[in-house]
């Protein structure tokens, strides 16, 4: 939990006046707050108490991350530059970072699209990952992370955060408490995702009967309790992944946020294949993945195969006939 008292460098008054003010806008602004409680250490470590956000400080933070991805070095020195611009308003002669200085974002990965076989496999073969006494529902919390992931596109760390009182069997549905941009939502379960779920709870208390109800629903005994962590689920999910083989074109195991692709991509072919009016359908599919706006799942509808073939087939149904070929032949 990041507080005023988390920064202390001689810009600590203006980042928590711009912290305060943006989560008074309503953002979470959790992520971007860690990005410039870094910066905050960076600048008390320089050595000089009164050491200032300059150009040549922040080219020496900047030589900081040369271990992470430019992308994520690129959006990071993004959040100082915002914190820079509202530093501006009182102080017109700060320093403010140059955008066209900054490093070109990498290649966007290309999201593997997980088949209903294939998840299939995952499942039959879930039964055969190792497990240890002290982690006795490794198997059943990794199956059930899967058909979670699958079936509802839910984000990794909704995932993780869900406790066994979030599931209300009565409704068959998920509470999802304040996610990504603090939005909450009740996720309607498929039946046979929730019989997965029930399957799942009742073993869960069987193993371990004097857990609270608030106590994490994918549970690492390992770690005192705790949920798994994001690394862990990883880790089970490879072992799955080379186990049936599934691999991406270029030789890399898939990602678990492309289990939430997928959930997206089989949504929208679905949809055109059943012959819907798939844009009027849109906000319903963004409400249920808990997106801010219908313009965040635009996202998941890039030319991917054979999502972009129905897609320009219905185009072409529909519209095909405005298109004439010019007299004479394509020039």
């Amino acid at each position: 939990m990041i507080t005023k008292d988390s920064f202390h460098s001689s810009v600590a008054a203006e980042l928590v006046d711009y912290i305060s003010l943006k989560q008074a806008l309503g953002r979470c602004f959790l992520s971007e707050s860690i990005i410039l409680s870094y910066l905050d250490l960076f600048l008390c470590e320089l050595g000089t108490p009164s050491a200032d956000l300059t150009a040549e400080t922040f080219r020496q933070w900047c030589q900081t991350m040369e271990s992470v991805s430019s992308t994520t070095k690129l959006t990071r020195m993004h959040v100082v530059r915002n914190f820079c611009l509202y530093r501006r308003r009182t102080a017109p002669a700060c320093f403010v970072p140059d955008p066209t200085q900054f490093p070109k974002a990498g290649a966007v990965p290309r999201p593997y699209i997980f088949s209903d076989i294939e998840v299939a496999r995952l499942l039959h073969h879930s039964d055969s990952m190792p497990v240890a006494v002290r982690s006795p529902l490794r198997r059943a919390s990794t199956r059930l992370a899967i058909v979670l992931l699958y079936t509802t596109g839910l984000r990794r760390g909704e995932l993780l955060r869900l406790t066994r009182a979030d599931y209300k069997a009565a409704e068959q549905t998920f509470t999802i408490h304040s996610s990504k941009f603090c939005k909450s939502r009740i996720l309607p379960l498929p039946t046979d995702v929730a019989m997965e779920v029930e399957r799942f709870l009742k073993k869960h208390k069987s193993v371990r009967p004097r857990l609270s109800e608030d106590s994490p629903l994918i549970l690492n005994p390992c770690c005192g309790g705790r949920a798994y962590s994001g690394t862990q689920l990883r880790k089970n999910l490879h072992i799955l992944f080379n186990l049936v083989g599934i691999k991406k074109p270029d030789g890399r195991l898939p990602r678990i946020h492309d289990f939430r692709f997928s959930f997206a991509v089989n949504v929208l072919l679905r949809w055109y294949r059943s012959g819907v009016n798939v844009q009027a359908k849109l906000p319903f599919l963004a409400a249920y993945m808990g997106h801010v706006s219908v313009l965040s799942t635009y996202y998941y509808m890039r030319l991917i195969e054979p999502l972009a073939t129905l897609a320009s087939s219905l185009f072409a149904a529909h519209y095909g006939t405005l298109i004439q070929e010019p007299e004479g032949g394509v020039q």
